[in-house]
């Protein structure tokens, strides 16, 4: 069970899968916007044309013809505000597992050096090394 959470974790920890998750979270909240603005402000503009040309004369006419209600702007506003708050809430998440990530790979890099590079002939060596192997030059030695 160990191995299938450290597995389980280390999938979720790429940045490829939550890349892939933000973008389907957003663009279902996309959707919601496009929807909205299709059905609460769009097609009725649309029926109120249609019915302009068939000759209906108010508003409470061509509803009664149509069946349509009135522009929903309301609906229309509030499907952004949810967008924007989503949007927010996605952005403050991958923020966060940003900076851990930092954080993970700063600690990593804090690891002292094991190798040195000889001056002479540029050869990756050994620390320790007061001799290079490479071109036997004399190295002065680290304290």
């Amino acid at each position: 069970m160990k191995k299938f959470m450290a597995e389980f974790k280390e999938f979720i920890s790429r940045g490829n899968v939550m890349d892939m998750a933000v973008g389907v979270i957003i663009g279902g909240a996309f959707g919601a916007i496009v929807t909205s603005l299709c059905n609460d402000v769009i097609t009725p503009v649309i029926q109120l044309i249609i019915s302009k040309a068939l000759g209906v004369e108010s508003i409470d006419e061509m509803t009664q013809v149509l069946n349509v209600g009135p522009i929903a702007f309301g609906n229309f506003i509030s499907a952004i505000i949810n967008f924007l708050i989503m949007a927010l809430i996605i952005f403050l998440m991958v923020k966060g597992i940003n900076k851990l990530t930092s954080l993970k790979k700063k600690e990593e890099k804090e690891e002292e050096p094991t190798t040195k590079t000889c001056p002479f002939c540029c050869s990756e060596i050994d620390i320790k090394a007061t001799r290079c192997p490479h071109c036997t030059s004399e190295l002065k030695a680290k304290k």
